[in-house]
Parts: C-alpha cells; sequence; structure tokens
C-alpha cells in the first residue's frame, strides 16, 4: 500500500521531473508532470515534496523561547592550553589496501598488486624520514599475512627504526607502528 494522494505534489528521484498525483494503482503510481503529460511511475521512484509555507508546524515556541535563551546567556571561554603528552605526538596513517591505493584494481594480477603495495610503504617511509615525522602506521590488514611479510622484509633495510603491533583498540591485528629514532639537532 502506497502512501500517495491523488493531489499530492512529487518528484521523480532520477529525473528532473515534478508533478501532481493524479491516479494511484496499487505500486504505480501516474502523475500530471507540470508540461501536462501524464506519466506513470513505481512507489519507489517517487518522492513526496512537502513544501509548507506555515513554519508553525516545523519550529515549537518552546524551542524559539530556548533559543533566544541561549542566546541571550553569557557563555564563559575557557582558554586554559591542554598539555600533550609524547604519545600524542602525529602520526601518520597509510591505508594499503588497494582500494585505497588505486581507482580500480581491475586488470591487476597479485604481483601488480603487492607491488603497489609495497612502493607506497616505501615511499611514505621515505616521506616521514624527509619530514621528521616520529611515527608511522602501515595498515596491512590480516589477510594471508604476504603483505605484512613483505613489509618487515622492507623494513629491516631501515636503520634507526623500531617496530611493534599498532594499537590493537584502533587498527585490529592488521597494522604495524613503524618508531623513527632520531636524532637531536
Amino acid at each position: 500500500m502506497s502512501n500517495f494522494q491523488i493531489g499530492d505534489k512529487v518528484s521523480v528521484l532520477d529525473d528532473a521531473i515534478d508533478g501532481i498525483v493524479i491516479a494511484v494503482n496499487s505500486n504505480q503510481i501516474t502523475i500530471e508532470t507540470e508540461d501536462g503529460f501524464p506519466m506513470t511511475y513505481f512507489v519507489n521512484e517517487l518522492v513526496k515534496n512537502n513544501i509548507s509555507n506555515d513554519l508553525k508546524g516545523f519550529i515549537s515556541r518552546d524551542t524559539i523561547s530556548q533559543v533566544k535563551a541561549e542566546k541571550q546567556e553569557e557563555k564563559k571561554r575557557s582558554f586554559t592550553k591542554e598539555k600533550k603528552s609524547s604519545r600524542d605526538v602525529f602520526t601518520l596513517e597509510v591505508d594499503l589496501h588497494i582500494e585505497k591505493l588505486v581507482p580500480s584494481k581491475k586488470g591487476l594480477n597479485n604481483y601488480d598488486i603487492l607491488t603497489i603495495q609495497l612502493d607506497t610503504a616505501k615511499r611514505q617511509m621515505e616521506f616521514a624520514i624527509r619530514n621528521r615525522i616520529p611515527k608511522l602506521v602501515l595498515i596491512h590488514g590480516v589477510g594471508e599475512g604476504v603483505l605484512k611479510t613483505e613489509l618487515e622484509f622492507l623494513l629491516k633495510r631501515y636503520e634507526n627504526i623500531s617496530t611493534q603491533e599498532a594499537n590493537y583498540q584502533k587498527y585490529g591485528q592488521g597494522a604495524t607502528e613503524v618508531y623513527f629514532l632520531q636524532k637531536k639537532v
């Protein structure tokens, strides 16, 4: 049963067509377009236009008085500066899932996908080192462990880094944290 009635103003979802319902037949609705043409659509292709110039139906008096009262109240602003702990340092997160790296994986075989993921990880490692970013999280997912194994092999090539499993609550088992041990300048 549809919730459309004769006389309702409606719009077609996938077209720029508006009209007025002139017939309701089960799940099919016939409308007369603004140009005077009758057209039939299914119920799920139409949406009602509830245009009303009567704002009382949308806003209650209580809401208006609450808003006025809130506007008149003077709110004190707090200027206390939050202290950041050493754990709150900037973290570069890199999601290595192939869907995040290329618009479409169509036509890519497993070797191509792994190569793209490892090249991205290497570029982000170099970027983090160049810009003295203290922490990098490589999100590799769980899967069969091929990408994780290759990342471990890649990370062994770098000096002055330490790695560990990333925060389980935030990333699950599918991420590795890389800390860059930087010398003071």
